[in-house]
């Protein structure tokens, strides 16, 4: 804990310069809005009626009651999304019990304040449902808000895990950024099928030599208990992230469920908030706490695990949330001074269970301060400094404790120290030219596949470029121009069916890119592929111009991603399917119709 911390990186010192000052007067007003909704000498519901505060506590027992009639005991929200149906939520059944019993014995009172709902893009993949998916996060941080809304609270717990959820939360929360904030993990489930072999038999699927009971058994084996899904995909790249920003306490991101030590922790995150509200020891409102330098430290850690591209819409979205203007020139201009540090699926064989074991989340934090990546002086639910989360948690007879990390990685393959990376840069880079915006990961593709220029091939969407595939139609080089798939067409849908049939022809020899206005998320692959173009198709974006024919480079090197036709005259493509209704999407036309481009975080707050 003392050890000497260098100076910033003078990139990471000039990228959160121009974030604070950018972003001036939208932080001002988000920290003069949460500062004028905190008491610093008493909790809010003390200036409730006592009608109000009577429906407020009428379920407690009789000496929560009594507790929570006075103004000196703490009352704690936990909102959780669990449900029995995702193996990642399925654990946070038990928390909230585990989590009262501790505050209980710590002085305080906690409520079970409301649920919110998850989904899993596992089993929406290429499915209507999928439509659904990028805006749950905005429902979820309205049904966040919702629960947190009665004034009844001196600080929150937030239960989640998953790819939009936890975003979702901490959005919700930040509305409530007067109040101390913790995330509260599940963990990952125990390792099982190796993510290779997943792969090589769902691409064995699609060359239609494996059949569905050889592809389920695979499956299967993979995703076989309780936890979270063990690739890096955005479910574990938002644990990553929660502990970077210090939402998490240090080591409790990759601890695995149903063991001693994740009860410990979930214990243990409910006393730290306690002593962290207006009536405790040390108070740290999550609003202050999510400043410039936390979002900053969050897109370094991101770059240096090869994490889920859908941070590039979830941090944009969170940092909007505290007032912070977060762009992709910000990103672009952090991947190219830090280093890939870590080889996880699609980015290498390993799973976040042998990164937990190689040192985990304390070594890459330690490797990343000492070489000035990341802003050691912040906010954290621990107190002051990121310092705090060089440790890793440890039980003694019960006790629990903190004790210095790895000062090594346990296994190079999987992690490494900044002075030995696997990369020199973040993997992650902003692609611009006259078809748009995009972003491309490329920590995962052959460096010979980083430039694609080739004939388009455009397709309404995943479907039907399936079905050219099992029809021996795509022959040739080509970039696969996939539209219609961005956040006002029809939520921006994950499109992770186009991956084995891509790789199956990457494999045979031609050259192949995707382009699209929709998303690959955490588990985008070794194909080329721009994704979240913007402006989109549906917003009159050039990709609605493009036709079957036209020459499309990708050029991954050069960050530039352009048609090589004149689109002067041409009328726009009309969208082929009217995706207002099936599966529910009916009663989401508001959230389309109101929705932000993905630059902005494809939200529909505050764009």
């Amino acid at each position: 804990m003392t050890a000497h911390i260098p100076a910033v990186h003078p990139v990471v010192a000039e990228v959160t310069r121009a974030l604070v000052e950018r972003s001036a007067a939208s932080r001002a007003a988000y920290l003069d809005k949460i500062r004028s909704a905190a008491d610093p000498a008493r909790p809010a519901r003390t200036a409730l009626g006592c009608a109000n505060l009577a429906h407020g506590f009428a379920a407690c027992g009789v000496s929560d009651k009594l507790a929570l009639a006075g103004d000196v005991t703490p009352n704690l929200a936990i909102v959780s999304s669990y449900n029995d149906m995702l193996s990642a939520h399925q654990p946070l059944e038990s928390y909230p019990a585990i989590i009262k019993a501790a505050v209980g014995a710590a002085g305080g009172v906690a409520q079970f304040a409301g649920g919110v709902p998850a989904m899993c893009d596992g089993v929406t993949q290429g499915r209507a449902g999928m439509e659904l998916s990028l805006f749950s996060r905005d429902v979820i941080a309205m049904a966040t808000a919702v629960a947190l809304s009665h004034d009844m609270f001196d600080g929150a717990l937030m239960l989640g895990v998953c790819d939009k959820i936890v975003p979702g939360l901490l959005i919700g929360s930040l509305a409530f950024g007067h109040l101390p904030v913790a995330f509260v993990p599940a963990g990952p489930m125990p390792s099982g099928l190796p993510n290779k072999d997943k792969a090589r038999v769902r691409q064995r699927f699609a060359e239609g030599k494996a059949d569905r009971r050889e592809l389920l058994q695979a499956e299967s084996a993979a995703y076989h208990s309780p936890g979270t899904c063990t690739f890096y995909g955005t479910a574990n790249s938002n644990q990553m992230l929660m502990e970077v920003m210090g939402l998490h306490l240090p080591g409790a991101s990759f601890e695995q469920p149903g063991t001693e030590m994740r009860e410990a922790l979930t214990a243990e995150v409910g006393r730290r908030v306690l002593a962290n509200t207006v009536l405790g020891e040390t108070p740290v409102p999550l609003g202050e706490q999510v400043d410039e330098r936390a979002i900053v430290n969050a897109v370094v850690a991101l770059l240096a695990t090869g994490g889920s591209t859908n941070h590039t819409l979830h941090l944009v979205a969170i940092a909007r949330a505290a007032g912070i203007e977060l762009t992709w020139d910000d990103f672009a201009a952090l991947s190219e001074v830090v280093p890939l540090l870590t080889r996880m699926y699609p980015n290498g064989a390993a799973d976040v269970n042998a990164f937990h074991e190689a040192g985990g989340m304390a070594y890459l934090i330690g490797s990343l301060l000492d070489a000035g990546l990341l802003h050691e002086d912040v906010r954290t639910v621990m107190g002051r400094g990121l310092s705090a989360y060089r440790q890793v948690p440890e039980l003694n007879d019960g006790v629990l404790s903190w004790v210095d990390g790895p000062k090594e990685s346990g296994d190079t393959s999987v992690l490494r120290g900044a002075d030995d990376p696997f990369a020199p840069d973040g993997g992650l880079r902003m692609l611009h030219g006259n078809l748009g915006r995009a972003v491309i990961k490329v920590s995962a593709v052959d460096p010979s596949r980083h430039v694609v220029e080739a004939p388009a091939r455009v397709f309404a969407d995943q479907a039907e470029l399936q079905a050219a595939f099992t029809a021996g139609e795509l022959t040739g080089d080509f970039v696969a121009v996939v539209r219609f798939q961005g956040p006002r067409a029809n939520g921006m849908p994950e499109l992770h069916k186009l991956t084995p049939p891509l790789a199956v022809l990457q494999d045979r020899g031609q050259k192949v890119a995707l382009v699209t206005d929709g998303r690959m998320s955490g588990a985008s692959g070794k194909v080329p592929a721009a994704i979240h173009v913007s402006p989109e198709a549906e917003a009159g974006g050039p990709l609605a111009y493009v036709r079957d024919g036209d020459l499309v480079r990708l050029d991954a090197r050069a960050g530039t991603l352009e048609v090589l036709a004149d689109l002067a005259g041409r009328e726009p493509a009309e969208p082929s399917v009217d995706s207002s209704t099936g599966t529910g999407r009916e009663l989401f036309g508001a959230l389309r119709a109101a929705v932000g481009p993905a630059e902005a975080g494809a939200g529909v707050f505050g764009h």
